[in-house]
């Protein structure tokens, strides 16, 4: 076939004729080839010890925040330590004024060793040296002033001495760590042969608490206690540490599912313990001493609902006594005269 000079080819024709051809490759290498395999376990392995450095730094921080004991401050003469927020304001008071009463009152010092080796420390006081005696624990990042002054009054007026627990990690007492009851209610059981020990085999014994101190105590419960005890006096406790610690994520619009198994995964790195190890539900389940709850039914901290939780447990003599209008811890300044009618009737039932 012949053409002209000024013909045009066919562009496939072109092409396998071009006299000058286009360069082809062919590669006969693998990813594995290009990238050999000491370099992509390298890479693997950067990478995950990258997460795992984050995962770490980030169950400190939340270990730091959530279970670290806050730093220790001592108040004196004018100065109170007073709960903050609004609900507080209208109670300050009424506050100042049972810290004064305790500063002012006569207290004989007392100490014990944990089972884990911290000094814990506490004052007694007594109004009557045959008067049943009130162990008080107090609340979360809390101190014995601040969240018991006010359980002094109260167990005074009811005849009751009262012995003021500083709980691990705070005040004067040893540790570093806030383990919502875990360890605290081993604490409490430490406290109790202490007391029996102190005060002779024939000692009435109430163990009482607010908040977590309120959860100490119905934890301690769920153990076998001596026969000195005679009640458990539990003042707006949560129902576990898990479920509290879940509670606040949520209002704080935190993602609880990505966030909570780091907080647990800080306390049981940092803390040594597992919040979810025992709980006041738990352990009213086995708890024979009687219980009696309170709570304010405008508590939005930790709510009214966990104690009646803890009531639908309990399989122990129980009686639970909510207070209108009460937020978090306030049940007894709010309706101080309900407060102790209930008290009054129920440490009748349990002959103290």
């Amino acid at each position: 076939m012949s053409r002209n000079r000024g013909d045009v080819l066919p562009f496939s024709h072109a092409i396998f004729h071009c006299p000058f051809r286009l360069p082809v490759v062919q590669s006969t290498q693998t990813a594995w080839e290009v990238f050999p395999m000491r370099d992509i376990i390298i890479a693997s392995a950067i990478t995950v010890g990258i997460i795992i450095l984050l995962v770490l730094a980030a169950a400190l921080v939340c270990y730091l925040m959530v279970f670290r004991s806050p730093r220790r401050q001592t108040f004196s003469g004018d100065e109170y330590d007073l709960p903050q927020g609004e609900i507080y304001e209208p109670h300050w008071e009424q506050m100042k004024q049972w810290q004064r009463m305790i500063r002012n009152m006569p207290c004989r010092e007392m100490s014990v060793v944990s089972f884990d080796g911290l000094t814990l420390r506490g004052r007694y006081y007594e109004c009557d040296p045959n008067a049943p005696i009130e162990l008080m624990f107090h609340g979360y990042k809390g101190t014995a002033e601040r969240d018991m002054s006010g359980g002094v009054a109260r167990s005074f007026s009811v005849g009751h001495n009262a012995l003021l627990i500083e709980q691990r990690g705070a005040c004067r007492s040893e540790g570093n760590t806030i383990t919502f009851g875990v360890r605290e209610y081993r604490d409490c059981l430490t406290w109790t042969e202490y007391a029996v020990q102190q005060f002779g085999k024939d000692c009435r014994l109430i163990l009482a608490g607010i908040s977590m101190g309120a959860s100490t105590v119905i934890m301690a419960g769920g153990n076998k206690l001596p026969p000195n005890v005679k009640y458990i006096l539990a003042d707006c406790g949560f129902s576990s540490p898990r479920e509290i610690i879940r509670k606040v994520m949520k209002d704080r619009k935190l993602p609880v599912k990505l966030v909570y198994p780091i907080v647990r995964l800080g306390a049981l790195l940092f803390g040594g313990f597992d919040p979810e190890e025992w709980s006041p539900v738990e352990a009213v389940k086995c708890c024979e001493v009687p219980v009696i709850l309170f709570h304010g039914e405008a508590d939005d901290f930790v709510p009214c609902e966990m104690s009646r939780q803890i009531y639908d447990a309990c399989t122990a003599p129980k009686k639970l006594v909510t207070i209108p209008g009460a937020g978090h811890g306030l049940a007894y300044p709010v309706d101080p005269e309900g407060y102790i009618a209930a008290l009054t009737e129920f440490k009748q039932q349990c002959g103290v």
